[in-house]
């Protein structure tokens, strides 16, 4: 176990000085550095791969360290410090840095480039997983391969668990989508708490 930590360790440490986007980031409206944010760990049971970091996180250093987060937890049924806690919970975006922002002010996909440089590689490093959560479309079109819009997604979230589960993004931008879908809240929740709640 010791070695496995050591081996996790040593990815971070890669990850983190990963310069594979820098010329895209600093030819946004931000013209930032790359900051990779990620938490792995080798006895982690649950892994959240969300999308990217936004601004917030990019600054702080800190994963979900946002409204979004608050949001997530709250349907995770956990308070910050089991969220944080990297031996029970690991977190894999689908792009390790904030992107940037469009025109229009909103945040940039995560660049592909990302994912296919680390993803395969830090998730064979997380040994524990036994529940994944696929926070946005993103993660969930990559790793279930299927095109469909994540309303669908989310709503077929039976047919994926126990060991998946699909959830819209916790963002303040879609309270008008879980006002539109109470039955995620009122069916899904409870049944991804239970689930948290076991594994943790």
């Amino acid at each position: 176990m010791a070695h496995e930590a050591g081996d996790i360790e040593m990815l971070e440490v890669e990850i983190a000085s990963c310069r594979a986007c820098a010329a895209e980031f600093a030819a946004t409206r931000t013209r930032h550095e790359p900051r990779p944010v990620t938490r792995l760990s080798s006895t982690a049971r649950i892994l959240i791969a969300g999308q990217a970091p936004g601004i917030r996180v990019h600054e702080s250093g800190v994963p979900f360290d946002d409204r979004s987060g608050d949001r997530l937890r709250d349907w995770m049924g956990i308070d910050r410090a089991a969220f944080y806690d990297r031996a029970r919970i690991a977190i894999l975006p689908m792009a390790f840095c904030f992107p940037g922002y469009d025109a229009k002010g909103s945040d940039l996909p995560p660049p592909r480039r990302c994912a296919e440089l680390w993803r395969e590689r830090a998730l064979g490093a997380l040994r524990s997983v036994e529940l994944t959560l696929l926070v946005g479309g993103y993660a969930q079109k990559w790793t279930l391969k299927d095109r469909r819009p994540l309303s669908a997604l989310v709503s077929d979230w039976r047919a994926y668990a126990p060991s998946i589960m699909p959830l819209p993004h916790p963002s303040w931008r879609n309270t008008g989508w879980l006002k539109k879908n109470p039955w995620f809240e009122a069916e899904a929740v409870p049944v991804l708490r239970a689930r948290v709640a076991a594994l943790l």
